[in-house]
């Protein structure tokens, strides 16, 4: 719901936590002054730290598009030329900006553009307040090196596919603001005082550097100061090191396979400079049994001792989760890089974002279920999907919420059983062909056979065998790179229930007998720190070879100790 304020005043005073964001991107014909014109507009609704709805439109320009505008935007003449009046569409833009505060990347630029924009229709501008994620990043996440939109996302962990246009750019703009939004709340209260915050005079740094060294006279340092910190007595084993000051304060950690090697290669002359380097006096570290070991206590240690050196960690790689969140209505099917958190239910790792998305809009018609996004827009007439059959159209409001859940119970049952999601769903698209067949519906069976077709294509692509997180209970022993050693890992419910070096001395009932006290819960609802856990371990897993033991309320501590007795045999 929008702040309900009437005047600037009262939307300066409202809290921050509870206040609405209209995030926005520009894009223009490139030429400066009075003849830049806008071409296109993406708008992305974010409240409480989420994504909401989107909005876009093309918007006409008076002079003809450069060949060079044209490629770099991928927006041509012919698209500006059909698109909207801006008389239509900047109306619709200034009624969401009502009782909100927009929120931009180089704020100063967009505002400018759609001030002009505005004048150019005859419209007054709504002149909201205004937030600059660029600003943002200088006083909240000063460690980023580069403060471009692309940049910036990717030193928040936030992939990026699309660039340089409007709604893509906006919602990689909106999500870096959710990833700084707690940091904003925690150093101000209202919207008027986060104005404040990011309009206070900052202190200038020597140029070129974003780093964000804290401690006065550091920047004379940086660069210059290159004396190793020793690292002979760290073990060439996987595990992580911990660099510290000398007051023995932590200053930055890290993993490796090769844990000396690593430490040594931040001291090289090739190495990236940062503060912290300037300032390390010593270093210790942790030993584990293998790479994934190594991930998770990295995990761990900075999520305890948030050195200032470490940024948030990034997924630069090709997994991702079929996800559903069931604590909003009528839930909806969606893609993302970590498991959700909250009660859901989370499939995968799957091997490809593109294709992962696909499989959702395929299982979404299939099933009839909602494809807007988690808000939704209460309509009088049903949407495009709606009138094709392939929705139950609950935006109309008049659709029972249990009738929409069996259908959902449905498509999520596939995945969330003891086999593979991805046979169970070709098995369920045979039997609605024979059952259309049967029904003389040849032409739904047709409709039917080329989903299915399609369908087996994608898995394939996706690999493995899809299934929900919390499907299968399993001990998994994740080996050494190089020796016979393992860590255990007890994945229970769609978290990590316990893991710890594979030792001879380690009661590995015990840590059994605890995990399985989660299996009586069909859904888990994880902590954010637990969905990142699941995602180090899983993604890992899926990549590697390593030993699994399926477990149920049945298993046996003799079967348990002769699964972990030859791992342990191999290892003499």
């Amino acid at each position: 719901m929008a702040v309900d304020v009437t005047d600037t005043a009262a939307l300066l005073d409202a809290p921050l936590a509870t206040a609405e964001f209209l995030v926005v991107d520009t894009e223009t014909n490139g030429l400066g002054g009075d003849r830049c014109e806008l071409t296109e507009i993406g708008a992305v609704l974010v409240g409480g730290g989420e994504l909401h709805e989107r909005w876009e439109t093309l918007v006409p320009v008076r002079t003809p598009l450069s060949r060079g505008i044209q490629r770099f935007t991928g927006i041509s003449q012919t698209m500006v030329d059909e698109a909207p009046p801006a008389e239509v569409s900047l109306p619709e833009l200034a009624e969401q900006m009502d009782g909100r505060v927009l929120v931009a990347h180089n704020a100063a630029f967009d505002k400018r553009v759609l001030a002009q924009a505005f004048s150019r229709a005859g419209l007054g501008w709504p002149d909201p307040p205004v937030l600059c994620t660029v600003a943002l990043a200088r006083q909240l996440h000063p460690l980023a090196r580069q403060r471009r939109l692309r940049a910036l996302a990717e030193s928040l962990g936030i992939e990026v596919e699309v660039s340089h246009r409007a709604l893509a750019d906006a919602e990689t703009c909106a999500r870096v603001f959710c990833a700084l939004f707690p940091r904003l709340c925690a150093n101000a209260g209202s919207v008027g005082q986060a104005l404040g915050l990011l309009r206070s005079r900052r202190r200038r740094t020597p140029r070129g550097r974003t780093d964000g060294s804290g401690a006065a006279g550091s920047g004379a340092m940086l660069g210059v100061r290159r004396r190793k910190v020793d690292c002979s007595a760290l073990p060439s084993e996987p595990g992580v090191y911990i660099f510290r000051n000398p007051e023995g304060q932590p200053l930055y950690v890290g993993k490796s396979v090769d844990v000396r090697a690593r430490a040594k290669a931040h001291f090289r002359p090739s190495s990236p400079d940062g503060a912290w380097v300037a300032q390390a006096e010593m270093v210790d570290h942790i030993e584990t049994h293998s790479e994934v070991g190594a991930l998770l206590t990295e995990h761990r240690l900075i999520r305890e001792l948030r050195p200032p050196g470490n940024e948030r960690m990034k997924h630069d790689d090709r997994w991702v989760y079929v996800r559903c969140r069931l604590d909003i209505a009528y839930p909806v099917l969606e893609v993302g890089v970590e498991p959700a958190p909250g009660l859901a239910v989370n499939v995968g790792p799957l091997a490809g974002r593109f294709a992962a998305a696909e499989l959702v809009e395929q299982l979404t018609s299939l099933f009839a279920l909602r494809h807007c996004g988690r808000g939704m827009r209460r309509r009088e007439f049903p949407s495009v999907y709606g009138q094709m059959g392939r929705c139950l159209s609950p935006c109309l409001g008049d659709l029972d919420p249990n009738a929409y859940r069996r259908r959902l119970d449905e498509v999520l049952a596939l995945f969330a059983g003891e086999g593979d999601g991805g046979k169970a769903l070709l098995s369920h698209l045979d039997a609605e062909m024979r059952r259309a067949s049967s029904e003389l519906q040849f032409e739904r069976a047709g409709w039917l056979r080329r989903r299915r077709a399609r369908l087996a294509v994608l898995l394939d692509r996706l690999g493995g065998t899809p299934s929900a997180t919390h499907a299968h209970a399993r001990l998994v022993l994740a080996s050494h790179p190089e020796a016979a050693r393992f860590d255990a890992l007890w994945l229970v419910g769609g978290r990590i229930a316990s893991w710890a070096p594979l030792t001879p001395d380690l009661d590995t009932w015990d840590h059994t007998q605890r995990a399985l006290s989660g299996i009586g819960y069909a859904t888990p609802t994880l902590t954010p720190d637990e969905a990142a856990q699941v995602r180090i371990a899983t993604t890992w897993l899926a990549s590697h070879p390593s030993l699994d033991l399926r477990l149920t309320r049945d298993t046996t501590p003799t079967r348990v100790e002769r699964f972990t007795a030859r791992a342990l045999a191999a290892a003499a």
